[in-house]
């Protein structure tokens, strides 16, 4: 599968999906207009990759400023499918946040909190 690169906009986040290296970020805001239309297609082609691993090493960088209420079902969606995924797969989910970012610490907080089996990292950025 080749890697899906989208750039950052002003009301979406940047998104980089290495499926040769298993790597995958999300950085920036995130309130799309269409929620559905923007990461439907990305996260249906990560289940599809991820789904098909088996004793592999997977990392997830999520680092994000801003995100609405409809991003973050996206968000729940995401770590339920990497959660899913390190059963059979090492997965590291990371979440980057400002050190001084109280509101993004605590959501990374309650995120990691409902990961059972995949590892989850508070990474705090100065």
């Amino acid at each position: 599968m080749e890697t899906i690169h989208v750039e950052a906009t002003e009301r979406t986040p940047e998104i980089h999906f290495d499926f040769a290296r298993n790597h995958f970020a999300i950085r920036g805001e995130s309130y799309p207009e269409d929620v559905a239309e923007f990461y439907g297609p990305k996260v249906r082609s990560l289940a599809a990759h991820v789904g098909q691993l088996q004793g592999a090493s997977i990392e997830f960088h999520f680092e994000l400023i801003y995100f609405n209420s409809s991003s973050a079902k996206v968000l729940i969606g995401l770590f339920d499918l990497l959660d899913e995924a390190a059963e059979k797969n090492q997965v590291e989910i990371q979440w980057h946040y400002e050190a001084d970012d109280a509101n993004m610490e605590e959501l990374g907080e309650e995120f990691g909190e409902d990961v059972s089996h995949a590892t989850f990292r508070m990474v705090a950025k100065d």
